[in-house]
């Protein structure tokens, strides 16, 4: 059928009838953020957020830092500026105790965890924690007993959970393909400290709750709970490579080091399987490698940080003949393949060690907006507290442990 028409000069045109606007009106709540601590973790966590609408289609929410703490006025106040925030402020209660602020992210060097924990906690905030959970296991406890009246949504920063590879990995786990798991090991490398000249700054401080337990240890501890499960003893060494380091920002002294390099720990699983788990920072020529290959009865899995695009599987089942049939270990091409709404930018392209804190922060704030738990939680978060201490006391006592 034509369209009925009116002359209008020496042209003809459509005759258009005129449509009434239409609103359209899309409730989006923004929430609130706090960071405490805005050094290198502080601003991974910023990333995240700045990043949430491009790399997930039609959030039901968005987020906005408001607040942000530092330890000096003038590192509160250029944090300040480069957020855009509403606030920079050297004061913790600030973030933890403000009505105005919904979630609070723990950035902060570990020993300053527990009383901003227990802050929030106290004031029904949403909590992101950075690993570890706290400095000691004393101050765990106290966020034990604190969790039986908590009623927020908490979660650990344990990104390296949220690669589409180890997501795959504890799927196939769940499904039984690896059937009853016999033993594993786990590396996480590092080489920063393999040179005598590094200055000792709070993460080679044992008064700060540095070493490498606390900051590789905790990574490595989880994800083998991830795909191992529960861990009940442990037998561990651990290394403090050089007695002195230079002073940070005053070379010409020299201080004593009380927080390991390294530590190596044989472990013992509930479900009876053996394993190996290392975290060191003496790794020369290694950069960034959590390193993980479990072995089962029916088959094994393979998965390294350094080329988180690929899960390797060995299915025991699959026929050797003839001239070895299709035996062999498969190369998964998991790369940004993340359940909707994670489209972005395409399966397909490469990941990166960002990606997976920003999948992370996701799952958090997926969670909080739907009112749900997150995992890994601030439980979480304790049982690996306690497996760090039982790695302490072995190597201190030259036995097992149970966490």
């Amino acid at each position: 059928m034509l369209c009925p028409v009116v002359p209008f000069g020496h042209a003809w045109l459509p005759r258009v009838s005129r449509v009434e606007p239409v609103e359209w009106k899309v409730t989006v709540r923004t929430y609130s953020v706090g960071i405490l601590g805005f050094g290198f973790i502080g601003r991974v966590h910023a990333f995240a957020h700045t990043n949430l609408p491009y790399f997930f289609a039609d959030l039901p929410f968005r987020t906005r830092v408001t607040h942000v703490c530092c330890r000096r006025p003038e590192s509160a106040e250029s944090a300040r500026v480069f957020l855009g925030a509403d606030c920079g402020t050297c004061d913790p209660s600030e973030i933890t105790a403000n009505p105005a602020v919904d979630v609070v992210h723990i950035c902060t060097p570990n020993h300053l965890h527990a009383e901003a924990l227990l802050s929030a906690m106290a004031h029904g905030k949403a909590i992101y924690c950075d690993k570890p959970l706290t400095a000691t296991l004393s101050q765990a406890r106290d966020v034990e007993q604190a969790l039986a009246s908590y009623r927020g949504v908490s979660q650990m920063t344990f990104q390296n959970r949220f690669f589409p590879s180890a997501m795959r990995a504890r799927q196939l786990v769940q499904e039984g393909r690896l059937g009853d798991l016999l033993q594993f090991r786990l590396t996480f490398l590092h080489a920063s400290n393999a040179d005598p000249s590094a200055p000792l700054r709070w993460k080679l401080s044992g008064a700060a709750g540095g070493g490498v337990i606390a900051d590789l240890g905790s990574h490595a501890l989880d994800f083998a709970l991830f795909l191992a499960g529960e861990i009940v003893a442990v037998n561990a060494l651990t290394k403090i490579a050089f007695a002195e380091r230079p002073a940070a920002g005053d070379s010409s002294r020299r201080l004593p080091v009380d927080a390991e390099d390294c530590m190596l720990a044989l472990v013992r699983t509930a479900g009876g399987a053996v394993g190996t788990i290392e975290a060191t920072k003496l790794a020369t020529g290694s950069e960034d490698e959590l390193r993980a290959e479990f072995h089962g009865t029916r088959g094994a899995l393979r998965f390294n940080s350094m080329d988180p695009h690929h899960l390797e599987f060995y299915d025991v089942g699959a026929p050797d003949k003839p001239l070895g049939g299709t035996r062999g270990w498969t190369r998964i091409d998991c790369g940004q393949r993340y359940p909707p709404p994670g489209g972005f930018p395409a399966p397909k392209v490469s990941i990166g060690w960002l990606r997976a804190h920003v999948q992370c922060l996701y799952e958090f704030m997926a969670a909080v907006h739907e009112g749900r738990p997150a995992a890994p939680d601030l439980a979480q978060g304790i049982t690996v507290q306690k497996l760090m201490e039982a790695v302490r006391l072995s190597a201190l006592a030259g036995r097992w442990e149970r966490p």
